[in-house]
């Protein structure tokens, strides 16, 4: 989810950056692993389920999201059923989320940081230079969008919307923001390695050098980029994790009907 532009570590020697990348790619990987083969060895209670209650089960975790009348203007991505997505519907997605109010809203408030910082240098300062980070950002965006929720996801079968809780703890829901960075449903409901997750924004970084400054196309650069692209992935998470009791909260006359 990341939009905030970063500079080229200017005060580095490439000694010096290449260790850095290695560990931010090194931790990242490390931690996908780990949750992958948490989520895949965690045993899961079968006895005493009925049918109907496994399929309530599946049901539950989505029903309070019809809270967003069926599609978030703010979170487009947030499932509101457990259907699988179509082809099409995958495209339509990566077009809601491209233009989503929190995209919006991320790259106008993570441009204005750039801008202060001065980062990255090549953009300059002024008007000018903010049109050029907001316009990136927004275009990172909807490359990682393109990449990730519709071309890998249709590609690898993958369900790329993110399938929140009701009433999560605070440590919880860390705990299931940041696996689901690293863990998606496939199409049948089964829970697998999230390739479309982690390869769309990598390849969107990568095409992100086509416009960027030529002073931070380096290969430390790009993976930095895509280091945070993962890390707010996870606060991103956290706050789909939140929105609807948030939304639930400012419009407590909304029923969930799911299920009925």
């Amino acid at each position: 989810m990341s939009n905030v532009e970063t500079a080229s570590w200017p005060d580095l020697t490439i000694s010096q950056r290449w260790p850095l990348c290695a560990l931010l790619c090194f931790g990242a990987l490390a931690i996908g692993l780990t949750t992958v083969s948490l989520a895949q060895e965690t045993p899961k209670p079968q006895e005493g389920n009925s049918p109907a209650q496994s399929e309530l089960s599946k049901i539950r975790p989505v029903a309070l999201y019809n809270l967003l009348e069926k599609k978030s203007i703010v979170f487009p991505d947030i499932a509101s059923s457990t259907e699988p997505l179509s082809t099409g519907r995958k495209f339509e997605l990566f077009v809601d989320n491209s233009l989503s109010v929190h995209t919006l809203t991320w790259a106008a408030v993570g441009s204005s940081f750039a801008q202060a910082d001065n980062s990255p240098t090549g953009r300059g300062q002024g008007w000018d230079g903010y049109t050029k980070r907001f316009g990136s950002s927004m275009a990172r965006q909807a490359s990682s969008n393109f990449f990730g929720t519709f071309v890998l996801a249709s590609a690898l079968h993958q369900d790329p919307r993110f399938y929140p809780e009701i009433k999560p703890g605070l440590a919880h829901a860390m705990k299931y923001s940041g696996e689901r960075v690293f863990v998606t449903r496939n199409d049948d409901g089964r829970d697998v390695v999230n390739w479309s997750g982690l390869a769309g924004p990598l390849l969107a970084e990568g095409l992100a050098n086509v416009y960027w400054p030529e002073r931070n196309r380096s290969v430390g650069d790009t993976f930095l980029r895509y280091g945070l692209d993962l890390a707010t992935r996870v606060g991103g998470n956290m706050l789909r994790e939140y929105w609807p009791v948030f939304y639930g909260k400012i419009r407590p006359g909304t029923r969930s009907t799911a299920g009925q």
